[in-house]
């Protein structure tokens, strides 16, 4: 695992805004977004591979673009940004009701992921340890997903330690048909110190592009995004 570089706080245009919601004000915030993935989701049901990685590549691929969603503290508690993070996903226990959360690396070419994180999801689908494959590393971020509800808004409320926690969480939705439009509900949760809202809605931007031009899907290659 390659180590976090730390940011030069002399430099950093936004060093205020850090030390203002990381010590004075520290927040979260959370924003809920409908995704229209009607090609995407048609690019799936003509392929074999999963929907559910599919998603969370998509979000990894926005993720890794941008500095503000790689943040970490290092042990003094200054900032500092990985060189790549990768995806921590829930699978969910359905006789016990419970889920694991498991990580596979980040791999730019979609098919290359696929191929570790599948397995991984039909090795642990009756995981009975929180944490199967052992603690995760520490540049990962999170993403969960609640098939069984749409949403319009979605918040988590971290307290304690989560304060120090500024990597995004993301939680997917179930599909909704409306108007001929296939629709997924996201929820993106921020630590305020690490990103703002105009960098939140450049990330979903970006993600909404790549969903829209499905293209990667089967060949592997990701969109060319303007």
């Amino acid at each position: 695992m390659d180590a976090p570089v730390s940011i030069d706080l002399e430099t950093w245009p936004r060093r205020q805004h850090f030390e203002h919601y990381r010590r004075r004000v520290p927040c979260t915030y959370s924003m809920t977004v409908e995704l229209d993935v009607t090609a995407f989701a048609a690019a799936l049901r003509r392929s074999r591979r999963k929907t559910y990685i599919a998603q969370i590549w998509a979000i990894s691929t926005a993720v890794n673009r941008h500095d503000e969603f790689k943040m970490c503290l290092t042990a003094a508690g200054e900032p500092a940004v990985w060189p790549v993070v990768h995806p921590a996903f829930t699978v969910f226990n359905p006789e016990r009701e419970t889920f694991a959360s498991v990580w596979a690396p980040y791999d730019a070419d979609f098919g290359a992921f696929h191929d570790v994180a599948a397995p991984l999801l039909a090795e642990h689908r009756r995981a009975t340890d929180f944490f199967p494959q052992g603690a995760p590393p520490d540049n990962v971020f999170d993403v969960s997903s609640l098939p069984w509800a749409s949403f319009t808004g979605f918040n988590l409320n971290i307290g304690g330690h989560g304060w120090d926690h500024l990597a995004p969480i993301f939680t997917l939705g179930r599909y909704t048909v409306r108007d001929g439009r296939v629709v997924l509900p996201l929820a993106v949760q921020v630590h305020h110190a690490a990103a703002d809202g105009y960098h939140s809605s450049r990330l979903v931007t970006e993600l909404q592009a790549l969903v829209a031009d499905p293209a990667w899907v089967d060949e592997g290659a990701e969109p060319v995004l303007p």
